[in-house]
């Protein structure tokens, strides 16, 4: 295990990569922030990261200096079941994000959301019909046409105005492969990434898989004069690859190339935290070159050292305050439902300070529940219930309806949740309408207490958790291990008071 790094602490104890003295620490945005794709627009940045079945999704992140970066809101509103990495680009003025999705399982697609306005609003999702497809990666061409790139790595042409498509799938690269004896989960050619420098096209992919053996994922490029090929891969490939489980972060891969505010130039991808894949992928920032044969090369070197900053970058605010009395809208930025379905807002009502959220199914295995991420490894986060009529609330830390561990209330009952299922044997007598639960989470090990006397006094839940493997190695999906709040049974259950702060 790596010795824990020395990051600077800012709002509610969170970490923040800015070390305030010119150098900055990964990640540039901790916990679950996977696949980013990033635009340079003018002296801004944009970024936004794979929501899978966050809804609403596709939260915008805005930054001046590659370093510290603040969410704007959600694009996406309308659930579309499972969304994979994705790619947010600007031609002729307007914004797009192509995205893959699978509603209700049906099959995967490509998708398309336009703005005039990288704030909003986000268009409706438009269905490109581009069938069995993921990770979309847009580039124009040297006939000025515009493209897409996917999985595999195939290449379609889109229509002028990026809405349809104009023409077939086709392959496009051949991807470099590794040696056979690398330890790796699969081959898995994903993620294509392009950009125009030089003259050249630069194909950036990820091979190797993106989670499994922690020296499996990894970025590979190749270049080509026109977007047709043909392609010559990068000969120092790989350029970025988790060597060792000593190392403090796993499984990286996944990049985009973006230009710093200076003219240096960076690579963004992401990776899990050795330890803590329970927070997801993070997304990481490393310096690049450009060599005199023109390629580039990774300069970052052990990912455990602060780094210098990019140079001419304005620094703006980082992150945002967890704590919420509900007096705002922070769906998307903040909350979300896991997998919901269509109508799943209507179960929200927000008042003066409150929230109230209507109960839905019978337990947490079957209730959508409102999601809240977290950046740190150690945290601790409190919330006030109000149970109404037969309505059954709790506190939840949530992977998927297969993983999560938490403590319920009912009007006579207090239940305990492990291992994806209530514990009946440990059901403990006792009247709750009104209840302040508090949540510990420590290096993966979980303490819950609970007061009934609006937090002066406090009861010690006699059942402690360990969750470091509430992960996607065990448990798929590619998700993290967030906070849950659920409202089961009938009725509803009034949350107020919700409070974060790291430990």
């Amino acid at each position: 295990m790596q010795e824990r790094p020395q990051w600077r602490r800012g709002v509610e104890g969170q970490r923040t990569a800015d070390l305030g003295n010119g150098t900055y620490l990964n990640p540039i945005v901790a916990g679950d922030h996977p696949d980013p794709t990033i635009l340079k627009d003018g002296d801004d940045y944009y970024m936004t990261f794979s929501s899978f079945h966050s809804y609403p999704g596709l939260v915008i992140w805005h930054s001046t200096d590659l370093v510290n970066w603040r969410p704007i809101g959600p694009a996406l509103r309308k659930p579309l079941g499972a969304i994979w990495a994705v790619d947010l680009c600007k031609h002729n003025g307007r914004y797009f994000i192509y995205l893959p999705a699978n509603p209700s399982d049906q099959g995967w697609s490509i998708y398309a959301l336009w703005a005039d306005d990288i704030k909003g609003p986000w268009s409706e999702p438009v269905d490109l019909r581009i069938a069995g497809c993921i990770d979309p990666g847009h580039v124009v061409g040297e006939d000025g046409k515009r493209y897409l790139f996917v999985n595999g790595i195939r290449r379609i042409r889109l229509a002028d105005d990026g809405l349809a498509t104009d023409g077939s799938l086709e392959p496009a690269y051949s991807p470099w492969r590794y040696p056979e004896d690398w330890i790796t989960e699969n081959f898995a050619p994903e993620g294509p990434k392009l950009l125009r420098h030089n003259g050249w096209f630069y194909l950036i992919t990820a091979v190797g898989g993106t989670a499994g053996p922690v020296t499996g994922h990894m970025v590979i490029a190749a270049r080509s004069r026109s977007i047709h090929g043909p392609w010559e891969h990068c000969p120092r490939n790989p350029l970025v690859r988790t060597q060792s489980a000593d190392e403090p972060w796993w499984s990286r891969g996944h990049a985009s190339l973006v230009e710093g505010p200076a003219g240096d130039w960076w690579m963004v991808y992401h990776g899990y935290e050795n330890g803590f894949r329970t927070l997801g992928r993070q997304t990481l920032l490393e310096p690049i070159e450009w060599t005199d044969d023109g390629w580039f090369r990774a300069l970052g070197g052990d990912l455990s050292r602060p780094i210098r900053k990019p140079a001419g970058g304005r620094a703006g605010p980082a992150g945002f305050v967890l704590s919420d009395d509900f007096s705002n809208d922070r769906f998307g930025t903040q909350w979300s439902f896991h997998d919901p379905h269509p109508d799943e807002m209507e179960r929200v009502v927000r008042t003066a300070n409150t929230l109230r959220l209507s109960a839905s199914g019978t337990s947490p295995a079957d209730s959508p529940p409102l999601t809240c991420g977290v950046p740190d490894r150690a945290y601790q986060v409190e919330v006030t219930l109000e149970l109404s009529n037969d309505a059954e609330g709790g506190l939840l830390l949530f992977y998927n309806y297969k993983a999560f561990v938490g403590v319920g209330f009912t009007a006579d009952t207090i239940k305990t949740f492990q291992y994806a299922e209530e514990l009946v044997w440990a059901r403990v007598p006792r009247p709750t309408r009104r209840v302040r639960v508090r949540l510990t989470n420590v290096d993966n090990v979980v303490t819950f207490r609970y007061s009934h006397d609006q937090g002066r006094t406090w009861t010690l839940h006699p059942t402690r958790m360990e969750v470091s493997g509430l992960h996607h190695n065990v448990f798929g999906g590619f998700l993290s291990l967030k906070i849950g709040l659920y409202s089961a049974g009938n009725g509803s259950v009034l949350i107020r008071d919700f409070d974060y702060r790291a430990v």
